[in-house]
Protein backbone atom coordinates (compact mmCIF):
# COMPACT_ATOMS: atom_id res chain seq x y z
CA UNK A 1 0.00 0.00 0.00
CA UNK A 2 1.31 3.08 -0.85
CA UNK A 3 0.51 6.14 1.91
CA UNK A 4 0.55 9.88 0.22
CA UNK A 5 1.11 12.84 2.30
CA UNK A 6 0.54 16.50 0.73
CA UNK A 7 1.83 19.77 1.89
CA UNK A 8 2.26 23.34 1.37
CA UNK A 9 -1.08 24.87 0.90
CA UNK A 10 -1.95 27.72 2.87
CA UNK A 11 -3.48 31.12 2.52
CA UNK A 12 -1.70 33.09 -0.39
CA UNK A 13 -2.99 36.44 -2.27
CA UNK A 14 -4.23 36.48 -5.77
CA UNK A 15 -1.16 37.04 -8.01
CA UNK A 16 0.62 34.80 -5.75
CA UNK A 17 2.66 31.11 -5.87
CA UNK A 18 2.40 28.06 -3.95
CA UNK A 19 4.37 24.52 -4.36
CA UNK A 20 2.52 21.90 -2.99
CA UNK A 21 4.58 18.40 -1.78
CA UNK A 22 3.14 14.74 -1.89
CA UNK A 23 5.83 12.47 -0.15
CA UNK A 24 4.83 8.96 -0.54
CA UNK A 25 5.58 6.16 1.33
CA UNK A 26 7.13 4.02 -0.42
CA UNK A 27 9.07 3.89 -4.19
CA UNK A 28 6.86 5.02 -6.32
CA UNK A 29 9.62 5.05 -9.41
CA UNK A 30 8.58 1.89 -10.86
CA UNK A 31 5.24 1.63 -10.43
CA UNK A 32 3.03 5.00 -9.93
CA UNK A 33 1.50 7.44 -12.36
CA UNK A 34 1.10 10.02 -10.51
CA UNK A 35 -1.67 13.54 -10.46
CA UNK A 36 -3.20 16.49 -8.59
CA UNK A 37 -6.73 16.84 -7.79
CA UNK A 38 -8.99 19.70 -6.40
CA UNK A 39 -12.21 20.16 -4.67
CA UNK A 40 -14.03 23.67 -4.19
CA UNK A 41 -16.75 23.86 -1.69
CA UNK A 42 -19.73 22.55 -3.48
CA UNK A 43 -17.93 20.94 -6.58
CA UNK A 44 -17.22 18.03 -7.87
CA UNK A 45 -13.18 16.79 -7.93
CA UNK A 46 -11.30 17.37 -10.73
CA UNK A 47 -8.10 16.62 -12.17
CA UNK A 48 -5.54 19.51 -11.97
CA UNK A 49 -2.59 18.21 -13.25
CA UNK A 50 -0.67 14.67 -13.99
CA UNK A 51 2.49 13.28 -14.83
CA UNK A 52 3.60 10.10 -16.32
CA UNK A 53 5.96 7.19 -14.23
CA UNK A 54 9.58 8.56 -14.94
CA UNK A 55 8.37 12.67 -15.45
CA UNK A 56 8.56 12.57 -19.15
CA UNK A 57 5.19 13.37 -20.09
CA UNK A 58 2.36 16.06 -18.20
CA UNK A 59 -1.24 16.56 -18.42
CA UNK A 60 -3.00 19.89 -17.37
CA UNK A 61 -6.25 21.29 -16.90
CA UNK A 62 -7.07 24.14 -18.91
CA UNK A 63 -7.41 25.92 -16.29
CA UNK A 64 -4.17 26.22 -15.05
CA UNK A 65 -2.35 25.57 -17.89
CA UNK A 66 0.71 27.82 -18.07
CA UNK A 67 0.57 28.71 -14.32
CA UNK A 68 0.96 25.23 -12.89
CA UNK A 69 3.88 23.13 -13.30
CA UNK A 70 3.62 19.64 -12.01
CA UNK A 71 6.77 17.18 -11.42
CA UNK A 72 8.25 14.66 -9.75
CA UNK A 73 11.54 13.16 -7.88
CA UNK A 74 11.67 9.91 -7.92
CA UNK A 75 14.91 9.70 -5.91
CA UNK A 76 13.41 11.37 -3.28
CA UNK A 77 9.66 9.78 -3.94
CA UNK A 78 8.06 13.12 -3.83
CA UNK A 79 5.53 15.00 -6.40
CA UNK A 80 5.03 18.76 -6.41
CA UNK A 81 2.89 20.91 -7.61
CA UNK A 82 4.02 24.63 -8.40
CA UNK A 83 1.23 26.71 -8.60
CA UNK A 84 2.06 30.46 -10.26
CA UNK A 85 -0.19 33.70 -10.48
CA UNK A 86 -2.52 32.25 -8.68
CA UNK A 87 -6.22 33.06 -8.80
CA UNK A 88 -9.49 33.10 -6.05
CA UNK A 89 -10.95 30.46 -7.98
CA UNK A 90 -8.03 28.22 -7.47
CA UNK A 91 -9.29 28.29 -3.71
CA UNK A 92 -10.08 24.47 -2.85
CA UNK A 93 -8.59 20.80 -1.09
CA UNK A 94 -5.53 19.79 -3.36
CA UNK A 95 -4.90 16.45 -3.20
CA UNK A 96 -2.44 14.28 -4.05
CA UNK A 97 -3.43 10.82 -6.00
CA UNK A 98 -1.20 7.59 -7.19
CA UNK A 99 -2.16 5.36 -10.35
CA UNK A 100 -0.67 2.24 -10.70
CA UNK A 101 0.77 1.30 -13.86
CA UNK A 102 3.56 -0.30 -16.28
CA UNK A 103 3.54 2.26 -18.95
CA UNK A 104 6.58 4.51 -18.13
CA UNK A 105 4.87 7.62 -20.71
CA UNK A 106 1.40 7.19 -19.36
CA UNK A 107 -0.42 9.94 -17.32
CA UNK A 108 -4.31 9.68 -16.51
CA UNK A 109 -7.24 12.49 -15.71
CA UNK A 110 -9.60 10.27 -14.57
CA UNK A 111 -10.17 9.80 -10.88
CA UNK A 112 -11.31 5.56 -11.10
CA UNK A 113 -7.85 5.32 -12.46
CA UNK A 114 -6.07 6.51 -9.15
CA UNK A 115 -5.98 3.64 -6.32
CA UNK A 116 -4.33 5.75 -3.76
CA UNK A 117 -4.82 9.52 -2.13
CA UNK A 118 -3.45 11.70 0.23
CA UNK A 119 -5.95 13.59 2.74
CA UNK A 120 -5.91 16.85 0.98
CA UNK A 121 -4.14 20.00 1.72
CA UNK A 122 -6.06 23.56 2.13
CA UNK A 123 -5.53 26.55 -0.58
CA UNK A 124 -6.91 29.47 -0.20
CA UNK A 125 -6.43 32.60 -2.90
CA UNK A 126 -8.00 35.81 -1.32
CA UNK A 127 -8.93 38.50 -3.65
Amino acid sequence: QVQLVESGGGLVQAGGSLRLSCATSRRTTSSYAMGWFRQAPGKERDIVAAISLTGGNTYYADSVEGRFSISRDNANNTVYLQMNSLKPEDTAVYYCAAARTTYSGSYYYRQGDYLYWGQGTQVTVSS
